[in-house]
């Protein structure tokens, strides 16, 4: 389906609201553990989600910071640090969250926290990359959320 047809869901945390500073203990400042998430009624169909989290600000381009998938249907919320469904491989070539952690001193970055609702119960990935959960999660979607925080390291 293409973006105009998708349903629309809604992505919020308790640690941050939309368009928000992330708190640093969900960061590489921090425990580096994930923020709590939830989310509201899927569409009718929808037997799975994936969820994927980037920064487009990084300084060589999109950096990956979460991928999940094959998550069953009923979910509606991810306590913070848990992992739900299958990992994907991050940037930094390990399975699970690897939290905010722009260079010091450029400025504030970008985190989309992106939700798709899909029509199939499992993703036909093994040991994917991030980036390979978002481009099947795509061709499977009935419904998208985006979530966005923002993070900054002074030092």
């Amino acid at each position: 389906m293409d973006n105009a047809t998708l349903a629309k869901l809604e992505l919020t945390s308790d640690a941050f609201r939309d368009g928000a500073a992330i708190p640093a203990q969900f960061t590489c400042d921090g425990a580096n553990r994930s923020p709590a998430l939830s989310w509201g009624k899927a569409p009718p169909r929808t037997k799975s989600f994936a969820l994927v989290v980037d920064d487009p600000d990084a300084p060589n381009g999109t950096f990956r910071h979460w991928g999940m998938f094959d998550t069953p249907a009923g979910t509606r919320s991810i306590a913070a640090g848990q992992q739900v469904g299958s990992q994907a491989v991050n940037d930094m070539e390990k399975s699970g969250y690897f939290g905010p952690c722009p260079p010091p001193g450029h400025g504030p970055h970008h985190y989309h926290f992106k939700l798709f609702a899909l029509d199939v119960d499992r993703l036909n990935l093994s040991d994917p990359k991030i980036v390979d959960v978002e481009t099947e999660a795509r061709k499977h979607a009935i419904g998208q959320a985006e979530l966005i925080g923002t993070y900054e390291r002074s030092r």
